[in-house]
């Protein structure tokens, strides 16, 4: 029975607090009453979250918290003691992230990117914003042009640092980043180098004559929802381009280079048009 994930346990019996879940090591865990559902046999299957209430005993809910054991997520601080703060993560009883966890001080109302894991002095599920010390670029599990899981996790003087595929630390660049970007925020990117002290450069897009085709098809897709017209062209400054397109300027020209050859549009002064 693992704290912090989800378990699928056996209805063992029906007591007044609720119902006795078990799993095959004959652990047992209390799913109370409020979480019961409505139609269930002794001996059916049910998969429930299991964590410690407010006594520090494992108890079970169908609830889906907003985090696991293991992963990253953006929670709202509720409280501050004076042990440390406690962050809603969608269950009754509140995720604690002791002071020493906290990167900086955690207020009422702020929302802090953390990461979930087992204590293993005290046993309890706690919450750290310390995240880069979860993770490790040490024996690198990804290629590069390889599409990863991203988590954007803080800005930097040079771009914004993100967790790859919950593991390792990667970093956008400010010449790579085409959209509004938010801490916490979950989206797919692309190893676009792995450097020699295996630092990883990501980007959202794809990489050198891996971007053709897919900037070409979606601005194709532009022009289609645009009535087939296109106020931009290969003298357009950069940033009209970022504004309407979301890319580089580079990739743009590529991409309707590849389209005017391949005889899918017009490139004229005022615009490109879609044939």
């Amino acid at each position: 029975m693992n704290l912090g994930e989800y378990n699928k346990l056996i209805i063992l019996r029906d007591t007044e607090p609720g119902l006795f879940l078990g799993d095959e090591d004959d652990n047992e865990v209390l799913l109370p009453n409020r979480y019961v559902p409505e139609q269930f046999e002794i001996g059916d299957e049910i998969e429930v979250f299991v964590y410690l209430d407010n006594e520090e005993r494992p108890v079970a809910t169908t609830d889906n918290p907003y985090i696991l054991k293991g992963d990253f997520a953006l929670l709202r601080c509720n409280a501050v003691t004076s042990f440390g703060a406690f962050l809603d993560w969608g269950l009754v009883k509140e995720l604690f992230c002791p002071f020493k966890e906290q990167a900086f001080k955690m207020k009422v109302g702020g929302w802090y990117l953390v990461h979930c894991y087992l204590d293993e002095d005290t046993e309890r599920l706690v919450a750290s914003s310390k995240t880069n010390r979860f993770l490790s670029n040490k024996e690198l599990t990804v290629e590069q042009f390889e599409e990863v899981d991203l988590i954007i996790s803080h800005p930097s003087e040079i771009g914004m640092n993100v967790i790859v595929n919950k593991t390792h630390l990667g970093l956008i660049y400010k010449d790579d980043i085409y959209q509004d970007l938010n801490i916490g925020d979950r989206l797919k990117g692309i190893v676009k180098k792995i450097r020699h002290d295996n630092k990883l450069d990501i980007t959202l897009g794809q990489v050198g004559y891996r971007t053709i085709e897919p900037n070409a098809n979606y601005i194709l897709t532009e022009l289609k929802d645009h009535e087939g017209f296109l106020p931009l062209h290969d003298k357009s400054s950069p940033e009209d381009i970022k504004e309407t397109l979301k890319m580089s300027k580079k990739n743009f020209k590529k991409a309707i280079g590849h389209l005017y050859k391949d005889r899918q549009i017009d490139i004229k002064p005022d615009g490109i048009y879609l044939k």
